[in-house]
This record gives structure tokens, C-alpha cells and sequence, in this order.
């Protein structure tokens, strides 16, 4: 069990432990602090995140802005995959493949999945999706993640 998921099995546990563990994962990369992700769920192969709507990531039509959108997407990707690589592994992504079916007109629901059999490959395929409060999906796509062996220092 890596220490983010470990952490985030001790904090959900406690009064205010989902906000807290939301607001120091926001703090790990300093981009996830500008979409504010709200940590919904996190286990192995399975992780969810909202991406609150708020003006300072709406564009110009008024939607959640698309890379915004996708920063919800990496964040959600990135807790998977902490809570799913084993611990003698690391992992990075190496590349993104995104669409937007529908506009983003709502706090979206960053949803990111992947199935055991993905985690033999060198690539592993995440699938990512934000939906919106409809249940319409406003984008979705595959962020690919190299795993290799973790380096002895």
C-alpha cells in the first residue's frame, strides 16, 4: 500500500479527513491547486475527484474550461495509480488522448479506472472520464502511464 493511499484510508476515517486529504493532495502538485479537487473516492484501479464549477476556471462561454476540466482528469489519474502501482514500481504519464462531447456546464465528476490485467503492460491504459451533475459526459479519454521499476538510491 503506497503512503498516499494509506494516508487517505487513515484521514477518510476521521471528521473532516476527506476535506483534509483533498486539500493536501491539491498541495502535492501545485496545478491541482487551481482546479480545486475534491477527493471523492480512491482504491486500487478506481479513483473519482470533483472539479468544482467556479469563475476563476470558466471560459469564455461560460463552461468549466476544457484544460481545466483535464487537470481534474490528471488529478483523479494520479491517485489511481498511487494507490494501484506497487510499491517496488513507479509511474509516470507519458501521454493523453481527450474529447468533449458535451460542454462542461457544471461541477464535473473526474472519474479514472483501470482494470488489473492493464497493470502487465509497460503502458497502462487509464480511462478517464468528468461527468457532469446530469450524467452527461463531458469528456473522456485514455492518459497513458508508463510503469518501470523503481531506482535503489
Amino acid at each position: 500500500m503506497t503512503g498516499t493511499y494509506d494516508l487517505y484510508t487513515r484521514l477518510t476515517k476521521r471528521p473532516l479527513g476527506p476535506q483534509v486529504f483533498s486539500l493536501l493532495y491539491a498541495f502535492k502538485a501545485p496545478y491541482f491547486r487551481t482546479v480545486r479537487p475534491q477527493v471523492r473516492s480512491l482504491a486500487p484501479h478506481h479513483a473519482e475527484v470533483v472539479v468544482p464549477l467556479r469563475w476563476s476556471v470558466k471560459n469564455h462561454i461560460g463552461t468549466l474550461h476544457a484544460i481545466a476540466a483535464v487537470n481534474g482528469l490528471e488529478a483523479a489519474m494520479g491517485l489511481l495509480a498511487e494507490a494501484t502501482c506497487p510499491d517496488e514500481k513507479r509511474w509516470i504519464p507519458v501521454g493523453m488522448t481527450v474529447r468533449y462531447p458535451a460542454k462542461s456546464t457544471t461541477d464535473l465528476l473526474c472519474v479514472a479506472e483501470t482494470d488489473e490485467v492493464d497493470w502487465d503492460l509497460a503502458d497502462v491504459p487509464v480511462r478517464v472520464k468528468a461527468v457532469r451533475r446530469d450524467g452527461v459526459v463531458a469528456v473522456e479519454g485514455v492518459i497513458t502511464i508508463r510503469i518501470s521499476a523503481r531506482r535503489k538510491d
